[in-house]
């Protein structure tokens, strides 16, 4: 039986809450992670400072309560009330975005509209979406793979590299330049993070991400391991304490790749090597390095700044790179 254009845009809403935080990074760039919501500036209306607009990670739903009308149940009704476009337009672009076919799937071009007892049920929806989900996983963890094979050593003198002051380790580089940056789950490559010449980053569409982490050096029980955000961080970790890292990609994935090594591990000294976002608003970056610390029973360390440091450093690798200037000039 065909799928209505209702259950579809159901089942893109219910897919598109696996990569939330991805999602409204993009729609609303100036947002921020607290706790389980985006709290960002209401883009579609002159919203000078955030807090009032605020959107589930965990069920979708958003609101701003500086407007009564803007309100809605979904990451699909947000889109469609952020571009001022149909649901449906909204649904397709979020569809196409995360590369899952909903709305490139047809069904029989006979097939008689659905009684209301063939509605699906939430919880069959949320299977849907599950399986959505896992098979975009596997199509992106494919690719991937066939990426990764395909592409060579990187260059230690690509800019993106230089800027940051790291060595490549083994990371790869496509032959459009783009540097690739392996993550593994159980063991199996998972996804890349292309990083071009400019620094922009993406992950494949629909890889998987969350307990997802790219590692530097051999984690091995009973030994120290670091687990921090962005790989520039990690590469600067592991160059001047020798330990292992696993980089996590994001403060929002740090709690989730520290559980996952935990279970996999015995007896491992972790510590959780967060960002320290002071420019941010409650700052996102401490708030969750030390609840997945909590979480975990890790250690917690953050950059110590020296007082003549700018405000603008949030990292270890800002920090490095700042000391390296301040020798360069003397």
């Amino acid at each position: 039986m065909a799928k209505t254009t209702v259950q579809k845009i159901q089942q893109v809403a219910a897919v598109a809450l696996n990569s939330a935080e991805i999602l409204l990074a993009e729609w609303l760039p100036d947002g921020q992670r607290q706790g389980s919501e985006w709290v960002a500036c209401n883009t579609a209306r002159a919203d000078a400072c955030p807090g009032s607009f605020g959107v589930s990670l965990v069920s979708g739903k958003w609101n701003d309560f500086a407007d009564q009308d803007a309100h809605g149940g979904d990451l699909v009704s947000l889109l469609s009330y952020l571009r001022n476009c149909r649901q449906v337009d909204a649904a397709r672009l979020i569809d196409e975005q995360l590369g899952l076919g909903i709305f490139q799937r047809a069904g029989a071009s006979n097939a008689p509209l659905p009684k209301p007892y063939d509605v699906p049920t939430k919880t069959q929806l949320r299977q849907q979406a599950d399986a959505e989900r896992l098979a975009a996983q596997e199509r992106a963890a494919q690719a991937a793979k066939r990426l990764w094979h395909s592409a060579g050593p990187a260059n230690p003198e690509h800019p993106y590299l230089v800027e940051k002051g790291i060595e490549p380790y083994h990371l790869r580089q496509s032959a459009q330049g783009q540097l690739l940056v392996p993550l593994y789950a159980d063991g199996q490559l998972v996804n890349v993070q292309c990083i071009d010449q400019q620094g922009h980053k993406r992950f494949l569409k629909g890889g998987r991400v969350r307990g997802a982490y790219a590692p530097l050096g051999k984690v091995q029980a009973g030994r120290q391991l670091f687990i921090c955000e962005g790989w520039a961080t990690g590469a600067t970790l592991h160059a001047h304490t020798r330990e292992p890292v696993a980089c996590a990609m994001n403060a929002g994935n740090l709690a989730a790749v520290a559980e996952t090594l935990r279970e996999r591990y015995d007896a491992l000294d972790l510590v959780i090597a967060g960002d320290d976002d002071r420019l941010t608003p409650g700052n996102p970056g401490r708030t969750a390095a030390n609840a997945a610390a909590l979480a975990v029973g890790a250690l917690v360390l953050f950059p110590v700044w020296p007082k003549d440091a700018p405000t603008t450093l949030s990292d270890f690798n800002d920090l490095a790179r700042w000391y390296r200037q301040q020798r360069n000039a003397t």
